[in-house]
Parts: structure tokens; C-alpha cells; sequence
């Protein structure tokens, strides 16, 4: 048998007990599934289950990208007073009314 080694690793208390009651229906322990669950990977040279981001997930990496890429162009720009702020404010609600 080739050399053994041990494995830890911590987890959310309730997500391991439902793997275990989980396993324990399949009848077996969790260092089996585990064991399973290597085995797997290595036979498939990866995870042993589609690894992909939820879509939700995919829409939030780009609404961050997009913010992160704003922030970076924000930090090229030269400071603005208040008074500026106000005044390209009220210039940009005159143009609108005049399309209106």
C-alpha cells in the first residue's frame, strides 16, 4: 500500500454535517467520498464535475471590471471645485431642455 498522508481542512460546520448525512445515505463515510472524489480527479486530469460560473456570477466579474476600468480613468482626471462641478451640472440640464 503506498504511503498514506493526512488531509485537513476546515469547513462551514452545517455544510459538512449535510455532506455527511448526505454520504452516510449513499452508505458510506466522508473520507471515502473525498477519497472518491480524488480518485475521480485524477482519472479525468481535472475536477470530475463542469467547473463554470454561475450567470449572475459572470455579470457581476463585469459590472466590477467596468467599475474597476471608471475608477482608473477617474484617477487621470484633473480635480474639480464644487462650483465647477455645479456649473458643468446645470450646462449639462440646459442642453438637455433645449432637445426637449
Amino acid at each position: 500500500m503506498a504511503e498514506q498522508v493526512l488531509n485537513q481542512f476546515r469547513c462551514d460546520k452545517t455544510l459538512r454535517e449535510d455532506c455527511v448525512a448526505i454520504y452516510a445515505a449513499l452508505g458510506m463515510d466522508l473520507n471515502t467520498a473525498f477519497r472518491m472524489f480524488m480518485e475521480r480527479s485524477r482519472m479525468v486530469g481535472g475536477l470530475p464535475f463542469p467547473a463554470v460560473l454561475p450567470e449572475n456570477m459572470k455579470v457581476q466579474l463585469e459590472f466590477q471590471s467596468a467599475i474597476d476600468a471608471l475608477r482608473t480613468e477617474a484617477e487621470n482626471l484633473p480635480e474639480m471645485s464644487l462650483d465647477e462641478i455645479n456649473a458643468e451640472i446645470a450646462e449639462s440640464r440646459k442642453e438637455r431642455h433645449k432637445k426637449e
